[in-house]
């Protein structure tokens, strides 16, 4: 599974120091760990932490350059700061996130085509979230069309399915599973799945365990990749573990030590 880890984001209150006074030592510091602990993408979020987001983002890319070649995925809503920050890091990076709404896809688009970059696609529109998993599997569909009249390959597309914290809706995390498998057959190739994992268990007791579980089932469903903690030593033994009973890795007596060395 393509891990993207999701601490270098201004939400978290290191990071949003680190911003306002330009510490580097920080950013660095946690590309180094997430990078060293399996990511294979860094997302970058510059959150409220600057009333200048478009330099904020050049910076923390910048910042995150100095240590790390990684691929970065761009996390922000507006144009101008996605246009700064993929310029910032390279072909090879990710838009996170668009929307099924056509001014985003408008203005979000053209950027990844520009940037050769990959695209996160919520499965939301005017509309707002669908209810069940036809509605999000729609949109998906109107954003592979629309990626490929930009010249985006479908398997360069990550549909989000929108988890809800299950304190808030119990009935979303299904609806959300069933959304991965049934995106698997809208194209040739298909679009890739993700998820922002962590939203699934905010307000709950047992975070950590609900991450863990929810992951698992995602992958079982086809799960292609997840914004999460790699850090999480627990989260990525799961995910590790739950790709070798699904046949994606091959499985030897220390697996866990195999897969950790393989992807260093």
């Amino acid at each position: 599974m393509y891990v993207i880890g999701e601490r270098i984001n201004g939400m978290f209150k290191d990071v949003r120091q680190a911003i306002q006074a330009k510490d580097k030592s920080i950013v660095q510091g946690l590309a180094k760990q997430q990078m060293g602990s399996g990511a294979h993408c860094l997302d970058v979020n510059v959150g409220p932490a600057s009333d200048d987001p478009v330099s904020t983002i050049q910076w923390l890319v910048e910042t995150i350059r100095e240590v790390s070649d990684a691929p970065l995925a761009i996390d922000t809503t507006k144009a101008e700061v996605m246009a700064a920050g993929l310029k910032a890091a390279g072909p090879g990076s990710v838009v996170n996130s668009t929307t099924g709404q056509q001014a985003k896809l408008d203005a979000l688009l053209p950027l990844a085509a520009e940037y050769d970059a990959s695209v996160v696609a919520l499965t939301i529109d005017e509309k707002g979230i669908p209810r069940d998993a036809s509605g999000r599997v729609e949109i998906a569909l109107r954003v592979v069309a629309a990626a490929m009249e930009h010249g985006i390959s479908p398997d360069r597309i990550y549909v989000d399915g929108v988890i809800i914290p299950i304190s808030a809706d119990q009935m979303t995390p299904t609806h959300v599973l069933n959304t991965i498998a049934q995106c698997k057959m809208l194209s040739d190739p298909p679009p890739k799945t993700i998820l922002g994992l962590s939203n699934v268990s905010q307000g709950a007791i047992y975070r950590e365990l609900v991450n863990r579980t929810y992951m698992v089932m995602a992958l079982a469903h086809g799960l292609d990749a997840a914004i999460m903690d790699p850090m999480d030593s627990d989260l990525m033994d799961a995910m590790i573990t739950a790709e070798l009973l699904l046949n994606r890795n091959v499985y030897c007596a220390d697996f866990l030590k195999a897969y950790r060395a393989s992807a260093g």
